[in-house]
């Protein structure tokens, strides 16, 4: 069979049409960028590792009941997923103090936030994904308020359910950030959650030691990135203790 054809790239996953209509492969890379992808690498076995976290994280969301793009992985870098049209919006959940919320404000990363705080980053690589308010959102027609309103109701259904389940480990949620789609059935719209969520796109540190487990280790030359999202794989019972998820890229055919 001929290759499926391709539809996005970006830094850390492919998508491909998917063998139904309203469905997209979506193939995890090893590559590994930050700061605007100015740093990039190549982690063997990342691109397993966030394929099969993604899975979990998503499957315990449609567990309780929060709508997502995930429907079944298709093998070690592959997931088969419902086709949105993707906010160009980043939601980002602080819990913590961190990054560049800590340096903006002067605090010192790991200072607990009253509250979590929900913040609107614009897709945009050109201009670094720059923070917007709400009132930009609606103006430029990026968002409804009410789409904003159950993107905020959305965000802070994930952040209890990645909280509980990461806390239960031994690990803090600092923050993170997802995406949010818009998925057609007919002519019914809904708002779901798209994108990934794994390491790459959360901050996680030990309860007890602090020590990073997502992809400030990268950022900041901090150890071996693959060890510490196998560390938080192993934890969450996702990959087996002394399990090597090293195996080479294979795209779907």
């Amino acid at each position: 069979m001929a290759r499926r054809k391709k539809i996005y790239e970006g830094k850390a996953k492919t998508l491909y049409e998917g063998p139904e209509p309203g469905t997209l492969v979506q193939y995890f890379k090893d590559d590994a960028t930050a700061f605007n992808a100015e740093k990039r690498d190549v982690i063997e076995g990342k691109g397993v590792l966030n394929n099969r976290l993604s899975e979990f994280f998503m499957t315990g969301l449609s567990q309780i009941g929060v709508p997502n793009h995930f429907l079944k992985r298709i093998n070690m870098r592959e997931q088969l997923i419902r086709a949105v049209e993707i906010i160009p919006l980043e939601v980002i959940v602080r819990n913590y103090a961190a990054g560049s919320m800590a340096k903006r404000l002067g605090l010192e990363e790991g200072v607990v936030l009253p509250r979590p705080i929900v913040e609107f980053s614009y897709k945009n690589d050109d201009l670094g994904d720059p923070l917007v308010p709400e009132e930009y959102i609606i103006a430029f027609g990026w968002a409804s308020q009410q789409d904003l309103d159950d993107m905020v109701a959305l965000a802070l259904r994930v952040n209890d359910f990645l909280s509980g389940v990461m806390y239960g480990v031994g690990i803090k949620l600092i923050d993170f950030k997802i995406e949010i789609g818009r998925h057609y059935e007919g002519d019914f719209q809904r708002l779901i959650v798209a994108d990934e969520i794994s390491p790459d796109s959360c901050r996680l540190w030990d309860i007890e030691t602090n020590e990073k487990l997502d992809k400030d280790v990268f950022r900041r030359d901090l150890g071996s990135l693959t060890d510490a999202y196998t560390e938080v794989a192993t934890r969450l019972g996702v990959m087996p203790k002394n399990a090597a998820p090293m195996v080479k890229p294979t795209l779907i055919n």
